[in-house]
């Protein structure tokens, strides 16, 4: 399996509740009407949310104050095809469903702060 991750920042001046709201229900919603064309096997959202265990773990982890640790996420995409052949795509209707995906991004998501990578999956368990 291919996968993207792609770890999301919400645009200055939008809550994380906003974010999270759109995201869910204006932008997946767009990209399950593109599955088939985009050849996506499957979709997944991972919402942040405020977990005191999150604080906690950062804490550990740098050793310091909360203010020194790298900021969080408000969630984390994740995409999958079944062949690298499924995930170029290559015909028309595929590059218009992903620029439409990319307009609807940009009304939500700071792509500066949102790291995006593909990866082949390796499961271990």
């Amino acid at each position: 399996m291919i996968k993207i991750t792609y770890c999301l920042t919400r645009k200055q001046g939008m809550s994380r509740a906003e974010f999270q709201d759109y995201w869910f229900n204006t932008h997946a919603p767009l990209v399950a009407r593109h599955r088939e064309v985009l050849r996506i096997a499957r979709y997944v959202q991972l919402h942040t949310g405020a977990f005191e265990a999150t604080d906690a773990i950062r804490m550990s982890r740098i050793g310091g104050r909360i203010e020194d640790a790298p900021a969080i996420y408000d969630g984390v995409a994740q995409l999958w095809w079944a062949t690298l052949e499924d995930l170029a795509g290559g015909t028309p209707e595929a590059a218009a469903a992903g620029r439409a995906l990319l307009e609807d991004e940009a009304k939500f998501i700071d792509f500066s702060k949102s790291p995006l990578w593909f990866g082949e999956e390796k499961v271990i368990f």
